[in-house]
Formats: structure tokens, sequence, C-alpha cells
């Protein structure tokens, strides 16, 4: 089991101010793990901003309720900030143990893809599992197995040993320009039945593509992938896909 270590300051004393720091070691839960995973998550998406508990409730399938009762120990443990109708958002602490449980699902999702054959659309399960279970020295040897990747299968920035998350920011299939060279950089949506449908008409990362037209009044934007069939995709999909300027050199 892994052990984290967490480092708070606290001013007592009435006459002066004396600083007491308290080193606590903690062996956070596969539950409390999923809780700052989601909640990090949730907090990229909205800009660094608080998260309301409805959503963290929707993404882990909870009751709001509990959502709260986890916030409240979350804060109380110093790794998240919770204010009634306001949301949460995570401390430093919080954050880093996040970085580290991000890091270890994305791994294991690119090291089930690329050594046990599995299919890029049912790994996200297994890591969901494995990913409190295994070792920082297991973890560390898929890393060097692997390369020391970048990004999983989805295109997902891996987090370096240090907990630094690289940036990713880029268009999408709906936001980027028409007519010009693009390649897929990245799935944001990872459930089986939408992997599935990119990899059946070849929108999977690394894919080269053109968008032919995107028509506002119907939805639909046409996508041309390299050497395949266009394909209509609706503004909701295409926002779920990620896109580069495709190098020169291709």
């Amino acid at each position: 089991m892994r052990h984290h270590e967490i480092v708070i300051s606290r001013c007592v004393g009435q006459t002066r101010r004396t600083d007491c720091v308290i080193l606590i070691r903690i062996m956070p839960t596969s539950t409390v793990e999923d809780y700052l995973k989601q909640i990090c998550l949730e907090q990229d998406r909205n800009g660094g901003e608080m998260v309301s508990p409805g959503r963290i409730a929707g993404a882990l399938d909870v009751a709001p309720a509990t959502v709260t009762a986890m916030m409240k120990t979350l804060t109380e443990s110093g790794l998240a900030i919770y204010e009634p109708y306001a949301g949460v958002k995570l401390t430093p602490a919080g954050h880093k143990l996040a970085m580290h449980v991000l890091r270890r699902h994305r791994l294991i999702e690119l090291f089930l893809v690329r050594f046990m054959n599995m299919d890029w659309s049912e790994v996200h399960q297994d890591a969901e599992v494995m990913e409190h279970a295994i070792s920082d020295r297991m973890l560390q040897r898929m890393d060097e197995m692997l390369g020391r990747p970048s990004v999983d299968p989805h295109g997902d920035p891996i987090p370096n040993a240090s907990g630094q998350l690289p940036s990713t920011a880029g268009d999408s299939l709906l936001t980027c320009s028409t007519g010009v060279p693009l390649r897929v950089s990245r799935v944001t949506d990872q459930r089986a039945e939408f992997l599935q449908l990119l990899e059946r008409h070849s929108l999977t990362p690394g894919t080269l593509v053109s968008i032919d037209s995107r028509d506002e009044l119907a939805g639909m934007v046409l996508v041309h992938p390299d050497g395949q069939e266009p394909i209509q995709l609706g503004f909701d999909a295409a926002a779920r896909i990620l896109v580069e300027r495709r190098p020169v050199e291709d």
C-alpha cells in the first residue's frame, strides 16, 4: 500500500505565533483516490474553478448526499476546500495525490493496450481497479517498459513522476478550421461504444484528418480521415475529439 506525506502548518499561542509542523502519514482508500481524481478532472474541465457536488455525483454515480459527506471528509483531511452552495476544489496536497492516481491510471491503460493486446475501448474499467493496487515499484517498471510515454491510448496526457501534467490546450473537430491538415491528438469521451465508433471510422489518436465542411444549422461536421470515406459527426461528438495542426513534413 502506498503512503503519502502531507505537511500541515498551524499557528498556536495567544501572545505570539508559533508554527507547529505536523507530519502525517496517511493511506488513502480507493474511494478517496477516486474522489480526488474525479475532482481533479472536473476542475480541469472547469478552468480550475470550484466544482459542484452534483457533477461529482453524476460522474461517480453516487448520491449527492454521499458526495457532500466525502467533501467534508476531504476538507478535514486538508485535501480539498468545500464551500456549501459554491462547490469543491483540491488543495495543493489533494492535487498532488490526484496526479499520482491519474498517472497510475493512464500508464496502466497504455500498458494493457501495448503489452496485453487489449482494445483501447476496454482498458478504462480495468485501470480503474488496478490503479489502487499496484506498487510504486511496479509503476516505475511499467513506465520504463513503455519508454516513459507522455500520453495514454486515448491521447490523455500522463503526469510525470513529479505529478506535473503537460499542457494540452487545443482545438476540437468542432472548433478547428476547415480545409487544413490535422491530426487527431486526444479523445475526451472514453465510453466503450464511442471509442469503438471512432475506431471503425479511423478517428483514433494519430490519424490524419481534415474538415470538409461544418453545417451550423444541421449541427453536423463532415470529417475526412486520410485514405477513408468522409464521415458525418454531430457537434457533440465532434467536440470530444481534439486535434492539432499537422506538421508540414507530413
